[in-house]
């Protein structure tokens, strides 16, 4: 995604919470092979190409996507710098030039995966109800990913 300057915009906080029927190893490793990733990070009406998917996940590394509009072809570019990667607990990440800062915490309950979301420095536009939709249409998709990979 594009992300407006944060000079010209109401910056925020999201919070999200989702549990998923599958062992937090296998929530986790979703979120850092590109395989995986490609299936489900990105909300409906978007595809992510395997090949413009970029994952090191070390304090540091790279993580690059290019989102793509199913409807006609609009590019929708991120890239971000993982801030912290503890496998299976935690993943956190900045995305360059807007100053979010995304981290997800992994937890078990039983046998189940609790994944809480928190993100500082949110742009306005990325807090409305429409987009916290497309947020969790995402973690849909990977809630069937997870099903059909068991």
């Amino acid at each position: 995604m594009t992300f407006p300057s944060t000079a010209d915009t109401e910056l925020g906080e999201l919070t999200l919470t989702r549990v998923f029927d599958a062992p937090r190893e296998r929530v986790f490793r979703a979120f850092i092979e590109p395989e995986q990733l490609a299936r489900f990070w990105s909300p409906v009406g978007t595809s992510l190409p395997l090949d413009r998917i970029t994952i090191d996940p070390r304090p540091g590394g790279a993580f690059e996507t290019v989102m793509v509009a199913d409807a006609d072809g609009t590019e929708y570019p991120m890239s971000a710098t993982f801030l912290d990667v503890v496998e299976p607990e935690k993943i956190a990440f900045t995305v360059a030039g807007a100053g979010l800062v995304s981290t997800m915490t992994f937890s078990e309950v039983d046998g189940k995966t609790e994944l809480l979301v928190h993100q500082t420095n949110v742009q306005a536009m990325f807090r409305t109800p429409e987009a916290v939709a497309g947020l969790n249409s995402s973690f849909d998709r990977l809630v069937e990913h997870l099903a059909q990979s068991a």
